[in-house]
Protein backbone atom coordinates (compact mmCIF):
# COMPACT_ATOMS: atom_id res chain seq x y z
CA UNK A 1 0.00 0.00 0.00
CA UNK A 2 1.40 3.59 -0.82
CA UNK A 3 1.32 6.49 1.27
CA UNK A 4 -0.99 7.86 -1.03
CA UNK A 5 -3.25 5.25 -0.67
CA UNK A 6 -3.05 4.96 2.76
CA UNK A 7 -3.71 8.81 3.41
CA UNK A 8 -6.95 8.50 1.13
CA UNK A 9 -8.50 5.36 2.77
CA UNK A 10 -7.36 7.65 6.22
CA UNK A 11 -9.81 10.75 4.93
CA UNK A 12 -12.15 8.60 3.56
CA UNK A 13 -12.96 6.13 6.84
CA UNK A 14 -12.58 9.49 9.21
CA UNK A 15 -15.49 11.41 6.87
CA UNK A 16 -17.23 8.67 7.35
CA UNK A 17 -16.99 8.36 10.75
CA UNK A 18 -17.93 12.20 10.87
CA UNK A 19 -20.68 11.57 8.34
CA UNK A 20 -22.01 8.96 10.54
CA UNK A 21 -23.92 11.47 13.07
CA UNK A 22 -26.07 12.63 10.05
CA UNK A 23 -27.61 9.24 8.55
CA UNK A 24 -31.36 8.92 9.15
CA UNK A 25 -31.18 13.15 9.18
CA UNK A 26 -30.54 12.89 13.43
CA UNK A 27 -27.24 13.73 14.84
CA UNK A 28 -28.57 10.36 17.69
CA UNK A 29 -30.80 8.66 15.97
CA UNK A 30 -33.94 10.98 18.05
CA UNK A 31 -36.55 9.95 17.96
CA UNK A 32 -37.85 12.87 20.29
CA UNK A 33 -39.43 15.97 18.55
CA UNK A 34 -38.31 19.78 19.75
CA UNK A 35 -42.40 20.15 21.35
CA UNK A 36 -41.24 16.96 23.77
CA UNK A 37 -39.46 20.36 25.88
CA UNK A 38 -40.98 22.44 28.41
CA UNK A 39 -37.89 25.57 27.00
CA UNK A 40 -38.23 25.88 23.55
CA UNK A 41 -36.18 28.44 22.19
CA UNK A 42 -35.22 29.46 18.63
CA UNK A 43 -31.69 28.02 17.31
CA UNK A 44 -30.91 32.33 17.23
CA UNK A 45 -32.43 32.85 20.92
CA UNK A 46 -29.76 29.86 21.84
CA UNK A 47 -27.40 31.88 20.63
CA UNK A 48 -28.01 34.68 22.11
CA UNK A 49 -28.01 33.28 25.52
CA UNK A 50 -24.96 31.16 25.22
CA UNK A 51 -21.91 31.11 25.03
CA UNK A 52 -20.58 29.91 21.61
CA UNK A 53 -18.68 26.88 23.12
CA UNK A 54 -22.00 26.37 25.41
CA UNK A 55 -24.62 26.36 22.06
CA UNK A 56 -21.47 23.55 20.15
CA UNK A 57 -22.14 21.03 22.74
CA UNK A 58 -25.79 22.27 24.65
CA UNK A 59 -27.54 22.42 20.65
CA UNK A 60 -25.29 20.91 18.49
CA UNK A 61 -24.17 17.93 20.51
CA UNK A 62 -20.27 18.47 20.74
CA UNK A 63 -17.77 17.95 23.61
CA UNK A 64 -15.62 19.73 25.24
CA UNK A 65 -12.18 18.72 25.37
CA UNK A 66 -11.15 16.28 28.56
CA UNK A 67 -9.51 18.65 31.15
CA UNK A 68 -10.91 21.51 30.38
CA UNK A 69 -13.60 22.47 33.20
CA UNK A 70 -13.13 23.45 36.02
CA UNK A 71 -16.56 21.66 37.41
CA UNK A 72 -14.43 18.60 36.95
CA UNK A 73 -12.58 19.30 40.24
CA UNK A 74 -15.11 21.43 41.97
CA UNK A 75 -16.18 19.26 44.88
CA UNK A 76 -17.88 21.75 47.35
CA UNK A 77 -21.27 20.93 48.02
CA UNK A 78 -24.62 22.52 46.34
CA UNK A 79 -25.87 21.89 42.60
CA UNK A 80 -25.23 21.49 39.01
CA UNK A 81 -27.64 23.25 37.06
CA UNK A 82 -28.08 23.22 33.06
CA UNK A 83 -26.21 26.20 31.51
CA UNK A 84 -29.64 26.26 28.77
CA UNK A 85 -32.43 26.41 30.92
CA UNK A 86 -31.31 26.15 34.80
CA UNK A 87 -33.06 22.94 35.79
CA UNK A 88 -31.36 21.36 38.80
CA UNK A 89 -29.53 18.20 36.83
CA UNK A 90 -27.05 16.80 39.79
CA UNK A 91 -26.27 17.29 43.71
CA UNK A 92 -22.65 17.15 44.56
CA UNK A 93 -23.49 14.02 46.37
CA UNK A 94 -23.57 11.86 43.41
CA UNK A 95 -20.70 13.14 41.87
CA UNK A 96 -16.89 11.20 41.73
CA UNK A 97 -13.76 11.76 40.60
CA UNK A 98 -13.63 9.09 37.33
CA UNK A 99 -10.23 10.38 35.98
CA UNK A 100 -11.70 10.94 32.57
CA UNK A 101 -11.65 14.78 32.62
CA UNK A 102 -15.20 15.45 32.75
CA UNK A 103 -17.23 16.13 35.69
CA UNK A 104 -18.77 12.37 36.31
CA UNK A 105 -21.94 11.55 38.55
CA UNK A 106 -23.60 8.53 39.76
CA UNK A 107 -27.01 9.63 39.86
CA UNK A 108 -29.31 12.38 38.19
CA UNK A 109 -31.93 14.09 40.05
CA UNK A 110 -35.11 12.42 39.48
CA UNK A 111 -36.71 13.23 36.48
CA UNK A 112 -34.01 15.75 35.50
CA UNK A 113 -32.52 14.23 32.37
CA UNK A 114 -33.55 11.81 29.24
CA UNK A 115 -31.84 9.80 27.02
CA UNK A 116 -31.60 8.92 23.45
CA UNK A 117 -29.22 6.35 21.29
CA UNK A 118 -26.48 7.48 20.38
CA UNK A 119 -25.04 5.99 16.83
CA UNK A 120 -21.98 8.41 15.82
CA UNK A 121 -18.43 7.52 15.24
CA UNK A 122 -19.26 3.91 14.31
CA UNK A 123 -20.47 3.10 18.51
CA UNK A 124 -23.71 3.10 20.40
CA UNK A 125 -24.05 5.24 23.60
CA UNK A 126 -26.83 6.61 25.64
CA UNK A 127 -27.03 10.18 25.10
CA UNK A 128 -27.80 12.68 28.06
CA UNK A 129 -30.00 15.41 27.83
CA UNK A 130 -31.79 17.68 29.43
CA UNK A 131 -35.22 16.84 29.92
CA UNK A 132 -36.40 20.44 30.36
CA UNK A 133 -35.22 22.22 27.34
CA UNK A 134 -33.02 19.18 25.29
CA UNK A 135 -29.47 20.39 25.90
CA UNK A 136 -27.01 17.66 25.21
CA UNK A 137 -25.25 17.45 28.36
CA UNK A 138 -23.00 14.14 27.66
CA UNK A 139 -23.14 10.49 27.38
CA UNK A 140 -24.06 7.39 30.30
CA UNK A 141 -22.03 4.55 31.26
CA UNK A 142 -21.89 1.26 32.56
CA UNK A 143 -19.01 1.62 34.50
CA UNK A 144 -19.14 3.60 37.49
CA UNK A 145 -19.79 3.28 41.29
CA UNK A 146 -21.69 1.85 43.45
CA UNK A 147 -24.66 1.98 44.39
CA UNK A 148 -26.02 2.71 40.32
CA UNK A 149 -22.79 1.68 38.74
CA UNK A 150 -22.87 4.18 36.05
CA UNK A 151 -21.28 6.92 35.01
CA UNK A 152 -22.77 10.60 33.67
CA UNK A 153 -19.71 11.55 32.43
CA UNK A 154 -20.83 15.05 31.61
CA UNK A 155 -19.30 18.37 29.51
CA UNK A 156 -18.99 20.74 32.04
CA UNK A 157 -19.56 23.56 30.03
CA UNK A 158 -23.82 22.53 29.53
CA UNK A 159 -23.49 22.96 33.96
CA UNK A 160 -23.41 25.56 36.07
CA UNK A 161 -22.36 24.92 39.93
CA UNK A 162 -24.84 26.42 42.33
CA UNK A 163 -22.67 25.79 45.83
CA UNK A 164 -25.14 25.81 48.87
CA UNK A 165 -26.02 28.91 50.43
CA UNK A 166 -24.52 29.22 54.04
CA UNK A 167 -26.82 29.66 56.87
Amino acid sequence: MSRRQFLVGSVALLGAALGSRYIAGSSTGMTISKDTYEVQKSQAEWQALLTPEQYRVLRKHGTERAGTSPLDKQYGQGTYICAGCQQPLFTSDTKFNSGTGWPSFFQPIEGAIATTTDRSLFMVRTEVHCSRCGGHLGHVFEDGPAPTGLRYCMNGVALEFQPVAEA
